[in-house]
């Protein structure tokens, strides 16, 4: 399962640009209430005082933090209004569909709007009587030129709801504060009835504040897997980050209103699904946890250089996300073996199947390299088109192909360098990642650092050029089964001997079925048709469901050839198509697997915390 994460960013501006007295400037100030919640609606106010003199130019953010494509929150934004101190009202005009210029102020401006949301992630804004869950570009405006200074937030709250937010707390005046807007902006809060546990790890604070339906014995349980998470994830690292303010926060929203999302935020993550804390699901649901967690390390503060600092107003491309998000889903997975809530039967059917699955039979990773796969999140991480594309044959995530090259270069460090892939993370955390300034990496990474510090680690530069040349900026398909065999695992057919068209087909009422894209070298592929196309019979029958063309297709062996009647943009053709052998590969564990190999995996997937 991806954890979408995904996940990400706080991103501060360069030392160049910060002002040693933006402490001194009065914080902008916001509120925040909801006097129409059952609408889904907030009424927010922000005040900008200490104006120069001339237009302020308020904006929306298009983009956010851990997602790459464009959002365009202000697309939920109505009713603006803007005065002076005096409450006299200013001239307001929007020059682009992101903002609005407000122009006569006297040194302040009230600027009010209604926002509306309704949909409970780690994008967007959810908003109803029982809760509010806001990710912040969605929800507040900013001014351009005061990026630098500190805000204060206050939630006018319904009664019983509480704050969940890795922003600091002011009692004394009721507020929450960031130091600056991108930390502002990278502080997702939940407001609702939350359910808190709290506890120590390594001096420092972790909380869970969490909205569900559930009992207090399932949180009890869930928190119980999750500290084992996190004393894994600490131990790869050997340390915990110094999160800023004392603490990590999950924050937790298990209603069923809720979009399954994982986002993850430099002193918290937010954690949204659907689903209870309970049965397979809570497994489910955990695994975003344990994804998310690791991010607290591996691209909130290892940060790549393309990103930094993050652009609210424009799309944010990264080479780097096979890395920032792919190892971080290969441990992601791997954290939950550490942790025993997987057996190694288990993490082979949850994880490396998949993985090793994807890397060797679908068509991208053999066309193109995890940078370029990286290079695509402006396209495909939670964007919204309308056109048809053809990533079927052109991509593959970089959470998985950056997961097949995190398992690949583990095990290679393993069997031929006499480290692993621990000590690197380490490694790469010490160089490019503990160091923090300005609530930001002191030295983010590129991609030629990520090559030096596994040729450091490996003793080997020859080795770190070539796995980068090949695998990284190439798209050379590593040898799982050599690699996974010295762990006593084993990549073999999941279905061995079975005949298949590789299709993905819609069934119709009247028991014709429509295709999806047809992938590159598939039956259909092979012999002309493509996305839309209408299969009208096979051998003579109509297709009419998925459990009758599987019983007719068992009836074969791969390679038989079968007519098939069908219906394309130029009218009603056939073909003899040749059927394949399902190529769907799994990983499983040898029955005779040697002590050697046994050891083997131990010392790779066994638990680290102490």
């Amino acid at each position: 399962m991806i954890r979408t994460t995904a996940t990400l960013l706080l991103l501060a501006l360069p030392l160049a640009f910060t002002r040693p007295a933006a402490a001194q400037e009065t914080p902008i100030a916001y509120t925040v209430a909801f006097p129409n919640a059952v609408h889904h609606e907030a009424r927010i106010q922000v005040t900008f005082a200490q104006l120069p003199a001339g237009p302020l130019q308020v904006r929306m953010s298009r983009s956010s933090p851990g997602r790459y494509a464009l959002h365009e929150f202000a697309k939920n934004v109505y009713d603006v209004q803007a005065t002076d101190s005096k409450g006299n009202a200013l001239s307001v005009n929007k020059p682009d569909p992101y903002g609005w210029d407000v122009t006569g102020h006297d040194g302040t401006v009230v600027f009010t709007y209604t926002l509306f949301g309704d949909r409970t992630d780690g994008t967007y804004a959810g908003i109803d009587k029982r809760h509010a869950h806001l990710n912040m570009p969605a929800t507040l405006a900013f001014a351009r030129g005061l990026e630098q200074r500190p805000a204060e937030v206050k939630f006018e709250l319904p009664a019983g709801w509480q704050v969940a937010s890795q922003l600091r707390p002011d009692a004394t005046k009721g507020t929450w504060y960031a130091p600056n807007m991108q930390y502002l902006m990278d502080s997702p809060t939940s407001l609702g009835p939350q359910q808190t546990r709290s506890w120590q790890e390594q001096d420092r604070t972790i909380e869970m504040q969490v909205l569900h339906d559930g009992t207090e014995a399932e949180l009890d349980s869930y928190v119980g897997l999750t500290k084992k998470v996190v004393k894994e994830a600490a131990a790869v690292f050997g340390e915990l980050p110094e999160y800023d303010f004392g603490r990590y926060t999950f924050i937790a929203n298990y209603l069923p209103q809720t979009s399954g999302d994982g986002m993850e935020h430099r002193n918290s993550t937010s954690l949204t699904s659907s689903r209870p804390l309970r049965g397979p699901a809570a497994l489910d649901n955990l695994g975003t946890v344990s994804h998310e967690f690791f991010h607290s390390w591996n691209v909130e503060r290892i940060r790549p250089q393309d990103l930094e600092p993050f652009d609210f107003e424009r799309a944010n491309m990264s080479s780097n996300l096979w890395f920032a998000e792919g190892f971080t889903q290969y441990y992601g997975e791997l954290l939950l073996r550490r942790a025993g809530v997987y057996t190694d039967a288990e993490y082979c059917t949850e994880a490396l199947s998949g993985i090793v699955d994807a890397m060797l039979t679908m068509p991208g990773p053999k066309r193109y390299s995890p940078v370029y796969m990286s290079q695509q999140a402006p396209f495909v991480d939670a964007a919204a088109a309308i056109d048809p594309n053809n990533r079927s044959n052109t991509y593959l995530s970089y959470y998985y192909i950056g997961a097949g090259n995190a398992l690949a270069l583990d095990l290679q460090l393993r069997q031929n360098y006499k480290t692993d892939l621990d000590t690197y993370m380490r490694a790469v955390w010490q160089q490019h990642g503990k160091t923090q300034r300005n609530y930001a990496p002191a030295q983010p990474y590129t991609l030629r650092d990520l090559q030096r510090v596994l040729g450091e680690v490996a003793k080997d530069t020859a080795f770190a050029g070539q796995f980068f040349r090949q695998h990284i900026m190439g798209h050379e398909l590593h040898k799982y089964d050599a690699l996974l065999a010295p762990a006593g695992l084993l990549v073999r057919p999941a279905r061995p001997g079975q005949s298949t068209l590789a299709a993905r087909l819609q069934y119709n009422p009247d028991s014709t079925a429509t295709l999806g894209t047809t992938l590159l070298g598939s039956p259909l592929y092979v012999a002309g048709l493509d996305r839309e196309d209408v299969l009208l019979k096979v051998e003579g029958q109509k297709p009419i469901s998925a459990k009758e063309m599987q019983k007719r297709l068992a009836a074969h062996k791969p390679g038989d050839v079968v007519p098939i009647e069908y219906r394309t943009r130029n009218g009603v053709r056939t073909a003899q198509v040749t059927l394949q052998q399902d190529n769907t590969l799994e990983v499983v564990p040898m029955p005779n697997a040697t002590r050697k190999q046994l050891a083997f995996r131990k010392a790779w997937l066994a638990g680290k915390a102490k």
